[in-house]
């Protein structure tokens, strides 16, 4: 008797899907031109390019606080957290007390977001300085902060706007571990905007390359396996030819 096949097991949905994605403000040139890019449930991509590339405009987009002029966005019904470079935290608040406040927005009772502001707290390692406003926090302790803040929205994406760039090369390496951490404890889908080579190639389970003037995109890497010396190289390199088209 012959054993029918075992059919293989469907690929999850993308967590967000971008189709024929294009840009335009008013008359202006074109911003974004024809992205399309499927990020799965819990990858990391890092969007990667020179300054002007729109990798900040697809971010909002993708994130709803803005609209393509072409093309789709699929993403999550329950939406996007989004953590900026600056980390905008209520000054006259504490730490918890301004986790606290992204709780009550989302709409969790007075009586559990006490215990819930310090359990995420605990994520970014930040416990101690739960009753300390910003003013009190280091530039890196404010952006864990922000973070633990971000992820109080409890959304399956998290959108990040070169949270990194402001702080200096330790304090930056310190948040990278950190961030991979908590991405691998919470299993969060992230978008992570920089034009950081070494930032990309180290975060990333995949980093995309914008080009310039338009936005399309140039390059993509698998970092899984790869020697990351030779693969900041590689998108370096890559990095450098879309630099020097653009200024042609």
């Amino acid at each position: 008797m012959t054993t029918p096949p075992v059919a293989p097991p469907l690929a999850p949905a993308p967590a967000v899907r971008l189709q024929h994605v294009g840009k335009r403000y008013g008359a202006g040139p074109v911003v974004l031109d024809d992205i399309s890019l499927d990020i799965a449930p819990s990858e990391f991509v890092c969007l990667l390019g020179a300054s002007g590339c729109g990798k900040s405009t697809l971010l909002n987009l993708i994130a709803g606080l803005d609209a393509p002029t072409a093309g789709t966005i699929e993403t999550p019904a329950e939406g996007s957290a989004f953590m900026f470079q600056d980390s905008a935290l209520m000054p006259w608040l504490t730490a918890r007390r301004n986790i606290e406040l992204a709780l009550r927005l989302r709409g969790v009772p007075r009586a559990e977001r006490g215990e819930r502001a310090l359990e995420l707290l605990d994520i970014v390692s930040l416990t101690d300085a739960a009753d300390k406003r910003p003013h009190e926090l280091s530039g890196g302790m404010r952006q864990r902060v922000a973070l633990a803040r971000a992820l109080a929205q409890d959304r399956p994406v998290l959108l990040m706007d070169e949270p990194f760039a402001a702080l200096d090369a330790i304090t930056r390496d310190l948040l990278h571990e950190e961030l991979a951490r908590v991405w691998r404890a919470t299993g969060r889908t992230i978008v992570f905007v920089t034009h950081n080579v070494r930032e990309a190639a180290r975060l990333g389970q995949r980093v995309i390359l914008l080009s310039s003037r338009p936005g399309r995109i140039a390059g993509q890497w698998r970092t899984a396996g790869a020697d990351h010396v030779v693969l900041e190289q590689q998108i370096t390199e890559q990095l450098r030819k879309e630099i020097r088209r653009n200024a042609a």
